[in-house]
C-alpha cells in the first residue's frame, strides 16, 4: 500500500538511507501553473537540521521534477519526483542489524516481511514524509487556486497547553514567528524550551496539533465509507508518530446536545450554521463551514537513554540508540500534516467534480 487517493493519487518510494525518496502524482488535472517557490517553501519546512529542535542531519532537500510538468504548467501526465539522500551516516545503525528497538516498526517489519532495512528504518523511517511533502504542495496549487487555505500549528507540547476559545481563530502572523507555529509568543517559548531540555536529557516528548480548513465548498465527501472526516483521518494517522485524530468537538463529551448541534440559519445568500461543532462535516460531507481536526504526536522513540529489548534470536538486550534523531517530531510534522490533508481535499474535489458531468 504505496499509493495514495482514488484520482488524484500519489505513489511514494524510497528509504531513508536509500539513494533518495521520490513519486509520482497521477490525476492532477492539466493547465494547473506550477508554483516552484511553493515545492521549495514546503519542502524547507520540513527539512532537518534547520534548528536546533530538529535533528542534526543536513539535507538540502531539493527536488528533481522529472516529467508532467512542460513551460510551468502542469500536463496531465503523471508527475514524476526525486529527492536525493545526500547526508546518510549508514554506518551509525550497524549494531542495529539483529536487534529491535522499543516502540519501532523493527520487529513488525521483520516479522512481516522476514527482511528490514536496519539503516535508520528504511521504508518506516519519518523521511519518506517528503514524497508526501511534494505531492501535497501539488494538491495545495489545485486548492489555492479556488481559494482554500489550510494551516497546521502547535497546540500542545507534553503539559504545555495553547489555551483557545476558538481553535479556529489564531494569527498566522505571530505563529510565523517560531518553529512551532504556536500563534502565542509565552506559550511557543515555554514548548520549545520543554522541547530543549528534552533533548539535553536525551530524551524526546509528544504534543498536538491543530489543523484550520477555510473555503472548502458544500458537498465534498462520500456517505457512508468515503466520508470526508474518515478519509482525514486515514490520511492524518498514516503520518509517522501520529497516534490520534479528532475533528470538530472530538472527544469533548461535555456538552448535551441541545449545546452541541449546529442550528441552521440563512445569512440572505446561504444556508449557514449559528455554531461549527461539527468541524465543517456532516453525514461525511463538507457543509461549507472552516474545517478542524487535531492530531496527537507520540514522544519520537529513538531515545539515547539505555533501554531494554531483544535481538532476533529473541536474546534480552540493551541498547542505546545512537545515530540523529529529533527531540519532537511535531515542529516538521507541521508541513506533513498540511501535505496529507491537501491530498484528501484536492481528492474530494475532483471526485465531486466527476459526478457534475453530464453525459
Amino acid at each position: 500500500m504505496n499509493t495514495f487517493g482514488r484520482i488524484f493519487r500519489l505513489t511514494s518510494f524510497g528509504e531513508s538511507h536509500g539513494r533518495g525518496i521520490g513519486g509520482v502524482i497521477d490525476g492532477c488535472p492539466s493547465g494547473l501553473s506550477v508554483d516552484f517557490d511553493l515545492i521549495r517553501t514546503e519542502l524547507g519546512r520540513r527539512r532537518p537540521g534547520q534548528t536546533a529542535l530538529s535533528t542534526a542531519r543536513n539535507e538540502a532537500d531539493e527536488v528533481e521534477l522529472i516529467s508532467g510538468i512542460f513551460e510551468g504548467k502542469t500536463t496531465g501526465a503523471p508527475i514524476a519526483f526525486l529527492v536525493r539522500n545526500t547526508d546518510m551516516r549508514s554506518q551509525d545503525y550497524d549494531y542495529l542489524k539483529g536487534i529491535f528497538r522499543p516502540s519501532h516498526a523493527d520487529y513488525t517489519y521483520h516479522a512481516k516481511y522476514g527482511i528490514r532495512d536496519h539503516r535508520g528504518g528504511g521504508r518506516s523511517s519519518a523521511r519518506e514524509t517528503i514524497a508526501r511533502v511534494v505531492s501535497g504542495a501539488f494538491a495545495k496549487m489545485l486548492l489555492n487556486s479556488m481559494n482554500i487555505s489550510i494551516e497546521a500549528f502547535t497546540t500542545q507540547i507534553g503539559p504545555i497547553v495553547l489555551e483557545q476559545k476558538d481553535s479556529t481563530q489564531f494569527s498566522s502572523e505571530l505563529a510565523a514567528e517560531n518553529p512551532l507555529h504556536c500563534p502565542d509568543r509565552e506559550t511557543a517559548e515555554a514548548m520549545m524550551s520543554l522541547i530543549s531540555q528534552v533533548k539535553e536529557e536525551q530524551d524526546s516528548i509528544g504534543g498536538m496539533v491543530s489543523c484550520v480548513i477555510k473555503g472548502v465548498p458544500v458537498g465534498w465527501g462520500e456517505p457512508v465509507f468515503g466520508k470526508l472526516h474518515a478519509r482525514l483521518a486515514e490520511a492524518i494517522l498514516s503520518i509517522p508518530a501520529c497516534k490520534g485524530f479528532e475533528y470538530g468537538s472530538g472527544f469533548d463529551l461535555s456538552q448535551k446536545g441541545s449545546r452541541q448541534n449546529d442550528a441552521f440559519y440563512f445569512d440572505g445568500e446561504s444556508i449557514s450554521t449559528r455554531s461549527n461543532n461539527s468541524g465543517g462535516i456532516q453525514g461525511g460531507i463538507s457543509n461549507g463551514q472552516t474545517i478542524y481536526f487535531k492530531a496527537a504526536f507520540k514522544p519520537i522513540a529513538s531515545i539515547r537513554i539505555p533501554q531494554e529489548t531483544v535481538d532476533k534470536e529473541g536474546v534480552a538486550v540493551q541498547i542505546q540508540i545512537e545515530g540523529r534523531h529529533d527531540p519532537c517530531a511535531l515542529p516538521r510534522a507541521l508541513p506533513v500534516v498540511e501535505a496529507m490533508a491537501a491530498l484528501v481535499l484536492a481528492d474530494a474535489c475532483l471526485l465531486a467534480r466527476s459526478k457534475e458531468l453530464k453525459f
